[in-house]
């Protein structure tokens, strides 16, 4: 089957749900990003609605990908850490297809990042074991092997120190504690090396909006494992929904 070229990519967040057609090709946007604010609170109907309107900025009806911050089974979210718990067992993908009136692939976050950095980012030609970890309002995961994705890993629940990682070294925990760099650095430290005990790791790749500050944090880690950012920085998300959804049977909103 040959890959669509041009898909509608949707990101949505914890603070913004953000849009743009894609060339699945190339991995370049077509046009500039819409964002509208996520709506509080976030419920399957409220998001729908945000995602039919960034939909209709780029008066789009066709093929279309979104991520969401959960575990994503056949379209269907079976967790929500981030958003309205009413998600839980909602099948995202219907819900989406039927507010763009197009067919929908829904990706867990991270795991759409990572797709896109590793075909067109920071993770082009990676062989072995490349782990894609986002820092946002949580922390997303993407995990691959040998260039396939292991999906739904989730790992940002980790426990460290008794807690959830993403509840001390998320890029939204530095913000509200105004952390400084430097402590920062050292709360995610001793995450990468509870994920470099576990998976010996050959590639740590950074993501979410603060990797584009990356000097600012990655040469303070010590991990033994080589760590770079991202080279999509917010457009990952984006260009890695559409590109699921490209690889997707036409006819239905999942694989």
């Amino acid at each position: 089957m040959t890959p669509m070229a041009t898909v509608l990519g949707i990101d949505i967040g914890g603070t913004g749900i953000k849009g743009a057609p894609v060339d699945t090709v190339t991995g370049k946007l077509l046009a500039d990003r819409h964002r509208i604010l996520t709506p509080d609170p976030a419920t399957p109907d409220a998001v729908a609605d945000v995602v039919a309107q960034v939909a209709q900025f780029f008066d789009w009806r066709g093929p279309a990908g979104a991520t969401f911050p959960a575990v994503v089974k056949d379209g269907v979210a079976m967790t929500a850490a981030n958003v309205d718990q009413s998600w839980i067992g909602t099948d995202a993908g219907n819900l989406f297809s039927k507010a763009i009136g197009g067919g929908v692939t829904v990706v867990n976050d991270a795991d759409a990042a990572g797709i896109a950095e590793m075909q067109f980012g920071a993770g082009q030609g990676e062989r072995g074991v490349v782990m894609m970890i986002t820092l946002g309002t949580g922390i997303g995961s993407a995990l691959f092997i040998d260039g396939v994705l292991v999906p739904n890993t989730e790992l940002g629940h980790l426990q460290v120190d008794g807690k959830d990682a993403e509840h001390r070294a998320a890029e939204s925990v530095r913000e509200a504690e105004e952390l400084s760099w430097k402590k920062w650095s050292k709360r995610l430290d001793e995450y990468f090396d509870v994920l470099h005990a576990l998976f010996s790791p050959d590639l740590f790749i950074v993501g979410g909006g603060v990797s584009k500050k990356a000097d600012k944090f990655v040469p303070r880690l010590s991990v033994g494992t080589r760590v770079v950012p991202a080279q999509l920085l917010n457009d990952a998300g984006i260009v890695g929904a559409a590109m699921a959804r490209a690889r997707s049977a036409p006819s239905g909103h999942a694989d």
